[in-house]
């Protein structure tokens, strides 16, 4: 089983070059980010191409975090500003080689903010699909993100659904869905074709996925058998330095290498 480090969480108190270095260094298999736009693309592809780490995904950027923007592509009204940070995560991403840009919906609700996101998930993926990207939708909980527009794995499915097109996917991130919905083993088994990227982390802390009220062995398990074998993302907020809370994955790598 592969993981990938979120770097947004993980080792955040270095530059992201460092960070994917550290990340190298305590044995992860790849590297993901939030939003990287401080740091030029030409280092971030300098310190992947040193370190062999794939970037598996990045983030549109949120808007106006300061007025509570947290991301824009459901917000009516404001089309040129969530078109403009899809145009801009895409470049970025293919500056480095990512493989996936997450569009970020933003607070909205309604009939109008629905339209919205499907018209502006549309033209992500005619902007990304000649470059290879995936597009990614990720609903997070009403707890951590009160009134951010897309909350359950169904109305996610549904979008991709209207949307139709073969660059949208989902992003399954065990934590919100296990708050939102609980009963991941049957949702990670029933949306499995729609999953572009898995991220965890414990419930309902989100911190290392060592305590809490999710067995990630019984999860990381049950996505093996279903035959995932890309990355998995550890999205945790971590207490201390991130090098102290990797014992997880130290136990999961020797648990699942041993000898049939």
């Amino acid at each position: 089983m592969k993981f990938s480090a979120n770097l947004g969480f993980l080792w955040n108190d270095l530059c992201l070059p460092d960070a994917i270095r550290a990340a190298k260094a305590a044995g992860f298999d790849a590297v993901e980010c939030h939003w990287p736009y401080d740091v030029p693309a030409a280092e971030v592809r300098a310190a992947l191409e040193e370190t062999g780490l794939p970037m598996l995904g990045l983030n549109t950027r949120r808007g106006d975090v300061g007025a509570g923007d947290n991301g824009l592509s459901a917000l009516t009204g404001r089309e040129v500003e969530a078109r403009a940070a899809i145009t801009e995560a895409i470049a970025y991403a293919r500056a480095t080689q990512t493989r996936a840009v997450h569009v970020m919906a933003g607070y909205s609700a309604g009939p109008e903010a629905h339209a919205s996101f499907v018209a502006n998930l549309r033209f992500a993926c005619a902007e990304a699909a000649p470059h290879g990207i995936t597009i990614l939708i990720e609903p997070l909980n009403r707890h951590d993100a009160p009134g951010y527009f897309l909350q359950t794995t169904e109305q996610a499915r549904a979008i991709i659904a209207e949307v139709d097109h073969p660059a949208l996917r989902l992003m399954f991130d065990c934590y919100h869905v296990q708050i939102m919905e609980g009963d991941l083993t049957r949702r990670l088994t029933d949306l499995q074709p729609l999953i572009g990227h898995i991220q965890f982390a414990s419930v309902p802390d989100r911190g290392a996925p060592d305590h809490g009220e999710v067995d990630y062995a019984d999860i990381f398990a049950t996505i093996a058998a279903l035959g995932y074998d890309l990355a998995l993302g550890a999205e945790y907020k971590p207490v201390g330095k991130t090098e102290n809370t990797l014992g997880w994955l130290d136990l999961t790598r020797r648990s699942t290498q041993k000898a049939p």
